[in-house]
Protein backbone atom coordinates (compact mmCIF):
# COMPACT_ATOMS: atom_id res chain seq x y z
CA UNK A 1 0.00 0.00 0.00
CA UNK A 2 2.90 2.57 1.15
CA UNK A 3 6.18 1.32 1.08
CA UNK A 4 8.41 0.39 3.89
CA UNK A 5 10.80 3.33 2.91
CA UNK A 6 8.27 6.54 2.75
CA UNK A 7 6.85 5.49 5.93
CA UNK A 8 9.71 5.24 7.61
CA UNK A 9 10.41 9.21 6.05
CA UNK A 10 6.90 9.89 6.91
CA UNK A 11 7.28 8.93 10.55
CA UNK A 12 10.79 10.77 10.91
CA UNK A 13 9.06 14.00 9.93
CA UNK A 14 6.38 13.59 12.43
CA UNK A 15 8.70 13.61 15.13
CA UNK A 16 10.53 16.56 14.22
CA UNK A 17 9.32 18.80 16.95
CA UNK A 18 9.51 16.23 19.66
CA UNK A 19 7.06 13.58 19.55
CA UNK A 20 7.96 10.56 21.43
CA UNK A 21 5.93 8.05 19.76
CA UNK A 22 4.41 8.46 15.43
CA UNK A 23 2.12 6.15 13.69
CA UNK A 24 0.79 5.85 10.42
CA UNK A 25 -2.72 4.40 9.75
CA UNK A 26 -3.54 3.67 5.97
CA UNK A 27 -6.52 1.74 4.57
CA UNK A 28 -8.31 1.09 1.49
CA UNK A 29 -11.84 -0.43 1.86
CA UNK A 30 -14.66 -1.32 -0.27
CA UNK A 31 -17.97 -1.82 0.88
CA UNK A 32 -20.83 -3.62 -0.98
CA UNK A 33 -24.30 -3.86 -0.17
CA UNK A 34 -26.92 -5.37 -2.20
CA UNK A 35 -30.33 -4.36 -0.41
CA UNK A 36 -34.41 -5.42 -0.84
CA UNK A 37 -37.63 -3.97 -0.48
CA UNK A 38 -40.74 -4.14 -1.84
CA UNK A 39 -39.85 -7.68 -3.18
CA UNK A 40 -37.18 -6.25 -5.40
CA UNK A 41 -33.60 -5.47 -5.78
CA UNK A 42 -33.57 -1.93 -4.43
CA UNK A 43 -29.97 -0.72 -4.71
CA UNK A 44 -26.50 -2.48 -5.51
CA UNK A 45 -24.01 0.28 -3.82
CA UNK A 46 -20.22 0.19 -3.65
CA UNK A 47 -18.40 2.64 -1.20
CA UNK A 48 -14.31 2.92 -1.18
CA UNK A 49 -12.59 4.43 1.61
CA UNK A 50 -9.21 5.26 1.20
CA UNK A 51 -6.70 7.57 3.20
CA UNK A 52 -4.06 7.97 5.77
CA UNK A 53 -3.81 9.30 9.11
CA UNK A 54 -0.64 9.89 11.01
CA UNK A 55 -0.93 10.32 15.20
CA UNK A 56 1.83 11.55 17.20
CA UNK A 57 2.39 11.39 21.14
CA UNK A 58 3.98 13.36 23.71
CA UNK A 59 3.99 12.16 26.82
CA UNK A 60 -0.14 12.30 27.71
CA UNK A 61 -0.62 14.35 24.40
CA UNK A 62 -2.09 13.33 21.67
CA UNK A 63 -2.41 14.79 18.16
CA UNK A 64 -3.79 13.13 14.68
CA UNK A 65 -3.77 14.63 11.60
CA UNK A 66 -5.78 12.96 8.02
CA UNK A 67 -5.36 13.26 4.40
CA UNK A 68 -6.58 11.37 1.38
CA UNK A 69 -3.57 11.92 -0.45
CA UNK A 70 -1.90 8.70 0.35
CA UNK A 71 1.47 9.95 -2.05
CA UNK A 72 4.99 10.57 -0.32
CA UNK A 73 4.01 14.63 -0.73
CA UNK A 74 0.52 14.10 0.89
CA UNK A 75 2.15 12.17 4.02
CA UNK A 76 4.87 14.45 4.84
CA UNK A 77 2.34 17.24 4.89
CA UNK A 78 0.28 15.22 6.91
CA UNK A 79 3.10 14.54 8.95
CA UNK A 80 4.03 17.86 9.26
CA UNK A 81 0.58 19.23 10.49
CA UNK A 82 0.59 16.94 13.47
CA UNK A 83 4.44 17.89 14.06
CA UNK A 84 3.41 21.25 14.08
CA UNK A 85 0.40 20.94 16.07
CA UNK A 86 2.00 19.18 18.83
CA UNK A 87 4.50 21.81 19.62
CA UNK A 88 7.82 22.98 19.65
CA UNK A 89 10.76 20.62 19.97
CA UNK A 90 13.93 18.16 18.10
CA UNK A 91 13.79 14.91 16.57
CA UNK A 92 14.98 11.99 19.81
CA UNK A 93 13.96 9.60 17.56
CA UNK A 94 15.96 7.64 14.69
CA UNK A 95 12.96 5.23 13.50
CA UNK A 96 14.22 2.22 11.52
CA UNK A 97 10.65 0.39 9.94
CA UNK A 98 11.12 -3.49 10.32
CA UNK A 99 8.24 -5.91 8.50
CA UNK A 100 6.21 -7.79 10.35
CA UNK A 101 3.89 -10.38 9.25
CA UNK A 102 1.53 -11.92 12.09
CA UNK A 103 -0.66 -14.54 9.98
CA UNK A 104 -4.18 -14.55 9.48
CA UNK A 105 -6.02 -17.76 11.45
CA UNK A 106 -9.07 -16.69 9.51
CA UNK A 107 -9.14 -17.92 5.80
CA UNK A 108 -11.50 -17.20 3.62
CA UNK A 109 -12.72 -19.52 0.66
CA UNK A 110 -14.72 -17.71 -0.98
CA UNK A 111 -13.87 -13.93 -1.88
CA UNK A 112 -17.40 -12.15 -2.37
CA UNK A 113 -15.39 -9.50 -4.85
CA UNK A 114 -14.87 -13.19 -6.91
CA UNK A 115 -18.64 -13.62 -7.24
CA UNK A 116 -21.02 -12.02 -9.36
CA UNK A 117 -23.87 -9.82 -8.40
CA UNK A 118 -26.08 -11.95 -10.13
CA UNK A 119 -25.47 -14.58 -7.50
CA UNK A 120 -25.35 -12.32 -4.41
CA UNK A 121 -28.75 -11.06 -5.66
CA UNK A 122 -30.21 -15.24 -5.95
CA UNK A 123 -28.22 -15.71 -2.07
CA UNK A 124 -30.52 -12.36 -1.11
CA UNK A 125 -33.45 -13.41 -2.68
CA UNK A 126 -33.95 -16.98 -1.07
CA UNK A 127 -33.29 -14.91 2.46
CA UNK A 128 -35.56 -12.30 1.61
CA UNK A 129 -38.61 -14.69 0.10
CA UNK A 130 -38.00 -16.91 3.23
CA UNK A 131 -39.26 -14.33 5.33
CA UNK A 132 -42.26 -13.53 2.61
CA UNK A 133 -43.47 -17.35 2.93
CA UNK A 134 -43.37 -17.95 6.14
CA UNK A 135 -46.84 -16.70 7.22
CA UNK A 136 -49.43 -14.89 5.40
CA UNK A 137 -49.32 -11.88 8.42
CA UNK A 138 -45.97 -11.58 7.23
CA UNK A 139 -46.53 -7.76 5.04
CA UNK A 140 -42.92 -6.46 4.40
CA UNK A 141 -39.58 -7.44 4.43
CA UNK A 142 -36.08 -5.92 3.82
CA UNK A 143 -32.58 -7.60 3.55
CA UNK A 144 -29.39 -6.77 2.80
CA UNK A 145 -26.28 -8.47 1.93
CA UNK A 146 -23.24 -6.60 2.63
CA UNK A 147 -19.70 -7.86 1.99
CA UNK A 148 -16.62 -5.43 3.01
CA UNK A 149 -13.49 -5.61 2.21
CA UNK A 150 -10.85 -3.93 4.47
CA UNK A 151 -7.07 -3.69 3.59
CA UNK A 152 -5.23 -1.34 6.69
CA UNK A 153 -1.11 -0.91 7.10
CA UNK A 154 0.19 0.51 9.96
CA UNK A 155 3.98 1.69 11.00
CA UNK A 156 5.07 3.15 13.47
CA UNK A 157 8.35 4.78 15.36
CA UNK A 158 8.88 1.17 16.96
CA UNK A 159 9.83 -0.09 13.97
CA UNK A 160 6.31 -1.94 13.15
CA UNK A 161 5.99 -1.78 10.11
CA UNK A 162 2.66 -4.44 8.98
CA UNK A 163 -0.53 -4.98 7.14
CA UNK A 164 -3.60 -6.98 7.26
CA UNK A 165 -6.87 -7.95 4.89
CA UNK A 166 -9.71 -8.26 6.88
CA UNK A 167 -13.19 -9.88 4.74
CA UNK A 168 -16.63 -9.55 5.77
CA UNK A 169 -19.90 -10.94 4.92
CA UNK A 170 -23.50 -10.39 6.74
CA UNK A 171 -27.36 -10.72 5.75
CA UNK A 172 -29.62 -8.71 7.64
CA UNK A 173 -33.34 -9.61 6.91
CA UNK A 174 -35.81 -7.67 8.81
CA UNK A 175 -39.85 -8.92 8.78
CA UNK A 176 -43.15 -7.04 9.84
CA UNK A 177 -46.01 -8.82 10.71
CA UNK A 178 -49.44 -6.99 10.85
CA UNK A 179 -52.95 -7.78 11.81
CA UNK A 180 -55.20 -4.82 11.34
CA UNK A 181 -53.61 -1.91 12.79
CA UNK A 182 -51.18 -3.93 14.92
CA UNK A 183 -47.83 -4.95 13.85
CA UNK A 184 -44.81 -6.34 15.24
CA UNK A 185 -41.24 -7.11 13.87
CA UNK A 186 -38.43 -9.74 14.05
CA UNK A 187 -34.66 -9.53 12.74
CA UNK A 188 -31.43 -11.61 12.40
CA UNK A 189 -28.29 -10.87 10.73
CA UNK A 190 -25.53 -13.28 11.10
CA UNK A 191 -22.13 -12.33 9.93
CA UNK A 192 -18.94 -13.60 9.58
CA UNK A 193 -15.13 -12.61 9.43
CA UNK A 194 -14.73 -14.27 6.02
CA UNK A 195 -16.54 -14.69 2.56
CA UNK A 196 -19.45 -16.40 1.47
CA UNK A 197 -18.80 -19.59 2.39
CA UNK A 198 -20.75 -18.15 5.48
CA UNK A 199 -23.62 -19.50 4.00
CA UNK A 200 -22.94 -23.05 5.16
CA UNK A 201 -23.15 -22.28 8.15
CA UNK A 202 -26.23 -20.12 8.10
CA UNK A 203 -28.24 -20.83 5.13
CA UNK A 204 -30.08 -17.98 3.39
CA UNK A 205 -33.68 -20.00 3.98
CA UNK A 206 -32.75 -19.94 7.79
CA UNK A 207 -32.21 -16.20 8.01
CA UNK A 208 -35.30 -15.19 6.54
CA UNK A 209 -37.45 -17.41 8.55
CA UNK A 210 -36.00 -16.93 11.89
CA UNK A 211 -36.61 -13.06 11.21
CA UNK A 212 -40.61 -13.89 10.41
CA UNK A 213 -40.96 -16.47 12.75
CA UNK A 214 -39.79 -13.79 15.48
CA UNK A 215 -42.19 -11.34 13.99
CA UNK A 216 -44.95 -13.51 13.71
CA UNK A 217 -44.84 -14.68 17.23
CA UNK A 218 -44.63 -11.82 18.78
CA UNK A 219 -47.93 -10.49 16.68
CA UNK A 220 -49.55 -13.41 18.70
CA UNK A 221 -48.23 -12.23 22.42
CA UNK A 222 -50.25 -10.11 24.73
CA UNK A 223 -48.20 -7.62 26.99
CA UNK A 224 -45.53 -8.53 29.55
CA UNK A 225 -46.87 -7.60 33.33
CA UNK A 226 -44.35 -5.56 35.37
CA UNK A 227 -42.30 -6.22 38.16
CA UNK A 228 -39.64 -7.66 39.93
CA UNK A 229 -38.88 -11.25 39.04
CA UNK A 230 -36.08 -13.94 37.72
CA UNK A 231 -35.14 -13.61 34.28
CA UNK A 232 -33.51 -16.18 32.16
CA UNK A 233 -31.98 -13.94 29.22
CA UNK A 234 -31.33 -16.96 26.05
CA UNK A 235 -27.53 -17.43 24.62
CA UNK A 236 -26.05 -14.96 21.83
CA UNK A 237 -27.37 -11.78 21.13
CA UNK A 238 -28.70 -11.89 24.60
CA UNK A 239 -24.71 -10.91 25.66
CA UNK A 240 -25.88 -7.39 24.56
CA UNK A 241 -26.75 -6.83 27.90
CA UNK A 242 -23.61 -7.50 29.42
CA UNK A 243 -21.84 -6.17 26.33
CA UNK A 244 -23.55 -2.29 27.16
CA UNK A 245 -23.91 -2.43 30.78
CA UNK A 246 -20.84 -3.98 31.84
CA UNK A 247 -18.20 -4.00 28.64
CA UNK A 248 -17.70 -0.63 27.94
CA UNK A 249 -17.30 0.10 31.74
CA UNK A 250 -14.37 -2.25 30.92
CA UNK A 251 -12.56 -0.34 28.40
CA UNK A 252 -9.66 1.69 29.05
CA UNK A 253 -10.94 4.85 27.20
CA UNK A 254 -13.76 4.61 30.32
CA UNK A 255 -11.47 3.47 33.17
CA UNK A 256 -8.43 5.65 32.47
CA UNK A 257 -10.25 9.37 33.09
CA UNK A 258 -12.17 7.60 36.17
CA UNK A 259 -15.26 7.27 34.15
CA UNK A 260 -16.08 3.87 34.81
CA UNK A 261 -17.65 1.76 37.59
CA UNK A 262 -14.64 -0.43 37.56
CA UNK A 263 -11.79 1.82 37.91
CA UNK A 264 -9.48 0.53 40.63
CA UNK A 265 -11.03 -2.78 41.18
CA UNK A 266 -8.35 -5.09 39.49
CA UNK A 267 -8.30 -8.11 41.64
CA UNK A 268 -11.84 -7.33 43.67
CA UNK A 269 -14.88 -9.32 43.23
CA UNK A 270 -17.47 -7.50 41.00
CA UNK A 271 -19.42 -10.22 39.96
CA UNK A 272 -21.03 -13.57 41.09
CA UNK A 273 -18.74 -16.53 41.13
CA UNK A 274 -20.65 -17.86 38.70
CA UNK A 275 -19.46 -15.28 35.90
CA UNK A 276 -15.96 -15.77 33.91
CA UNK A 277 -16.18 -12.70 31.15
CA UNK A 278 -14.09 -12.93 28.30
CA UNK A 279 -12.77 -10.45 25.41
CA UNK A 280 -11.13 -13.04 22.38
CA UNK A 281 -10.18 -11.55 19.06
CA UNK A 282 -8.91 -14.57 17.74
CA UNK A 283 -11.89 -16.77 17.33
CA UNK A 284 -11.33 -18.03 13.90
CA UNK A 285 -14.06 -16.39 11.58
CA UNK A 286 -16.03 -14.53 14.35
CA UNK A 287 -17.61 -11.57 13.34
CA UNK A 288 -15.72 -9.18 15.63
CA UNK A 289 -12.33 -11.05 14.98
CA UNK A 290 -9.34 -9.29 14.08
CA UNK A 291 -5.54 -10.71 13.22
CA UNK A 292 -4.13 -7.61 15.08
CA UNK A 293 -5.44 -4.27 15.98
CA UNK A 294 -5.65 -0.94 14.40
CA UNK A 295 -2.43 0.15 16.49
CA UNK A 296 -0.95 -3.51 14.62
CA UNK A 297 -1.11 -4.93 18.32
CA UNK A 298 -2.15 -8.64 17.66
CA UNK A 299 -5.64 -9.70 18.86
CA UNK A 300 -5.22 -11.82 22.04
CA UNK A 301 -8.00 -13.38 24.55
CA UNK A 302 -8.52 -11.49 27.16
CA UNK A 303 -10.23 -12.45 30.26
CA UNK A 304 -11.66 -9.65 31.91
CA UNK A 305 -13.52 -11.85 34.84
CA UNK A 306 -12.84 -14.65 36.47
CA UNK A 307 -14.93 -16.51 38.91
CA UNK A 308 -16.16 -13.52 39.72
CA UNK A 309 -13.00 -11.51 40.19
CA UNK A 310 -11.88 -8.57 38.18
CA UNK A 311 -8.73 -9.40 35.81
CA UNK A 312 -8.10 -7.14 33.10
CA UNK A 313 -9.25 -4.30 31.12
CA UNK A 314 -9.70 -4.05 27.08
CA UNK A 315 -6.45 -1.17 26.47
CA UNK A 316 -4.98 0.96 23.66
CA UNK A 317 -1.66 2.17 23.71
CA UNK A 318 -2.58 5.80 24.52
CA UNK A 319 -4.83 5.20 27.47
CA UNK A 320 -2.33 2.49 28.48
CA UNK A 321 0.07 5.01 29.03
CA UNK A 322 -2.52 7.11 31.24
CA UNK A 323 -2.78 3.65 33.32
CA UNK A 324 0.65 2.44 33.06
CA UNK A 325 -0.45 -1.02 31.50
CA UNK A 326 0.39 -2.33 28.50
CA UNK A 327 -1.99 -2.66 25.21
CA UNK A 328 -4.35 -5.80 24.89
CA UNK A 329 -4.90 -5.64 21.64
CA UNK A 330 -8.02 -3.35 21.79
CA UNK A 331 -7.43 -0.59 19.89
CA UNK A 332 -10.08 -0.28 17.01
CA UNK A 333 -11.52 2.25 14.71
CA UNK A 334 -13.82 2.43 11.79
CA UNK A 335 -11.58 4.46 9.47
CA UNK A 336 -8.87 6.23 9.28
CA UNK A 337 -10.40 9.14 10.00
CA UNK A 338 -11.25 8.12 13.67
CA UNK A 339 -8.66 8.09 16.42
CA UNK A 340 -8.51 4.96 17.87
CA UNK A 341 -9.37 3.65 21.15
CA UNK A 342 -10.03 0.49 24.00
CA UNK A 343 -13.08 -1.24 22.25
CA UNK A 344 -14.53 -4.52 22.17
CA UNK A 345 -14.20 -7.63 19.85
CA UNK A 346 -15.83 -10.96 20.55
CA UNK A 347 -17.03 -10.69 24.04
CA UNK A 348 -18.78 -13.31 26.19
CA UNK A 349 -20.10 -15.19 29.31
CA UNK A 350 -17.74 -18.16 29.23
CA UNK A 351 -19.79 -21.31 29.75
CA UNK A 352 -20.94 -22.79 33.19
CA UNK A 353 -21.85 -25.88 34.35
CA UNK A 354 -26.05 -25.74 34.83
CA UNK A 355 -27.99 -26.79 31.92
CA UNK A 356 -31.06 -25.21 30.11
CA UNK A 357 -33.23 -27.39 31.89
CA UNK A 358 -32.03 -26.80 35.35
CA UNK A 359 -32.59 -23.02 34.77
CA UNK A 360 -35.95 -23.18 33.63
CA UNK A 361 -37.47 -25.28 35.65
CA UNK A 362 -35.70 -23.36 38.68
CA UNK A 363 -37.91 -20.33 38.33
CA UNK A 364 -41.29 -20.48 39.77
CA UNK A 365 -42.46 -17.44 37.91
CA UNK A 366 -40.35 -15.42 35.74
CA UNK A 367 -39.34 -14.29 32.27
CA UNK A 368 -37.68 -16.27 29.76
CA UNK A 369 -35.95 -13.68 26.94
CA UNK A 370 -35.44 -15.71 24.16
CA UNK A 371 -34.06 -12.23 22.00
CA UNK A 372 -32.77 -8.94 22.85
CA UNK A 373 -33.25 -5.70 21.29
CA UNK A 374 -31.90 -2.41 21.57
CA UNK A 375 -31.15 -0.15 24.74
CA UNK A 376 -29.04 2.45 26.29
CA UNK A 377 -26.05 2.52 29.64
CA UNK A 378 -24.90 4.60 31.37
CA UNK A 379 -21.50 3.67 31.34
CA UNK A 380 -20.18 5.71 34.59
CA UNK A 381 -23.05 4.69 37.04
CA UNK A 382 -24.08 1.33 34.96
CA UNK A 383 -27.31 2.02 34.25
CA UNK A 384 -29.41 0.24 31.83
CA UNK A 385 -32.50 -0.01 29.69
CA UNK A 386 -33.23 -2.68 27.19
CA UNK A 387 -36.04 -3.73 25.20
CA UNK A 388 -36.95 -7.69 25.56
CA UNK A 389 -37.88 -8.17 21.22
CA UNK A 390 -39.05 -11.90 22.23
CA UNK A 391 -40.20 -12.94 25.59
CA UNK A 392 -42.33 -15.55 27.57
CA UNK A 393 -43.43 -16.03 30.65
CA UNK A 394 -42.21 -18.89 32.78
CA UNK A 395 -44.47 -20.65 35.24
CA UNK A 396 -44.06 -23.62 37.87
CA UNK A 397 -40.57 -24.19 35.37
CA UNK A 398 -42.28 -24.29 32.00
CA UNK A 399 -42.30 -21.29 29.34
CA UNK A 400 -45.28 -20.81 28.48
CA UNK A 401 -47.38 -17.55 26.60
CA UNK A 402 -45.13 -15.23 24.41
CA UNK A 403 -45.41 -11.35 25.38
CA UNK A 404 -44.66 -8.37 24.20
CA UNK A 405 -43.35 -4.73 25.55
CA UNK A 406 -41.09 -5.96 27.71
CA UNK A 407 -38.02 -4.25 29.19
CA UNK A 408 -35.13 -4.98 31.62
CA UNK A 409 -33.96 -2.13 33.90
CA UNK A 410 -30.99 -2.44 35.83
CA UNK A 411 -28.04 -1.58 37.04
CA UNK A 412 -24.37 -3.37 35.78
CA UNK A 413 -22.50 -4.03 38.48
CA UNK A 414 -25.54 -5.14 40.15
CA UNK A 415 -27.01 -7.71 37.19
CA UNK A 416 -23.31 -9.48 37.37
CA UNK A 417 -23.69 -10.01 40.74
CA UNK A 418 -27.52 -11.26 40.54
CA UNK A 419 -26.24 -13.73 37.46
CA UNK A 420 -26.62 -16.90 39.80
CA UNK A 421 -26.86 -19.98 37.19
CA UNK A 422 -24.92 -20.28 33.84
CA UNK A 423 -25.62 -22.83 31.15
CA UNK A 424 -23.02 -24.83 28.77
CA UNK A 425 -24.63 -23.56 25.57
CA UNK A 426 -22.38 -20.55 24.20
CA UNK A 427 -23.60 -19.40 21.06
CA UNK A 428 -22.41 -15.29 19.68
CA UNK A 429 -24.69 -12.37 18.12
CA UNK A 430 -23.24 -10.19 15.62
CA UNK A 431 -23.61 -6.56 16.11
CA UNK A 432 -21.77 -2.55 15.01
CA UNK A 433 -21.06 -1.02 18.07
CA UNK A 434 -20.79 2.88 18.07
CA UNK A 435 -18.32 4.97 20.48
CA UNK A 436 -16.14 7.69 19.83
CA UNK A 437 -13.61 5.86 17.21
CA UNK A 438 -16.86 4.89 15.02
CA UNK A 439 -19.00 1.89 14.38
CA UNK A 440 -17.11 -1.41 14.20
CA UNK A 441 -17.96 -5.14 13.56
CA UNK A 442 -18.46 -6.87 17.27
CA UNK A 443 -19.64 -10.35 18.46
CA UNK A 444 -21.73 -10.52 22.20
CA UNK A 445 -22.48 -13.30 23.35
CA UNK A 446 -23.35 -15.80 26.43
CA UNK A 447 -24.91 -19.46 27.41
CA UNK A 448 -28.25 -18.60 28.69
CA UNK A 449 -28.18 -17.42 32.57
CA UNK A 450 -30.26 -16.99 34.84
CA UNK A 451 -30.63 -13.66 36.84
CA UNK A 452 -31.92 -13.94 40.39
CA UNK A 453 -33.97 -10.37 40.56
CA UNK A 454 -33.87 -7.96 37.73
CA UNK A 455 -37.05 -4.91 37.10
CA UNK A 456 -38.90 -6.13 34.47
CA UNK A 457 -41.03 -3.41 32.72
CA UNK A 458 -44.30 -3.95 31.11
CA UNK A 459 -47.90 -3.33 32.08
Amino acid sequence: MISREICQRVLQKAVATGADYAEIFAENTVNHTISMLADKVDAIKDAVVTGAAVRVYKGLRSVMATTVDTSEAGLIRCAEKAADALGEGTAQINIVLRESIFGDIHPVKIVPSSVSNRQKIEILKEGYFAAREYDEAVQKVTGSLLDVDHNILIANSEGLYTEDRQIRTRMSIGAVASRGSDSQTGFFGPGRLGGLEMFDIYTPRSVGEESARQAVTMLKADYCPAGTMPVAIDNGFGGVIFHEACGHSLEASAVAYGRSQFTGKLGQKIANEKVTAIDDGTIPGAWGSINIDDEGTPARKNVLIENGVLKSYMIDKFNGRRMGMESTGNSRRQSYAYTPTSRMTNTYIAPGTDTREDIISSMEYGLYARNMGGGSVNPVTGEFNFAVSEGYIVRNGKICEPVRGASLVGNGSEIIMNIDMVSDNLDLGQGMCGSSSGSIPVNVGQPLIRVSSITVGGR
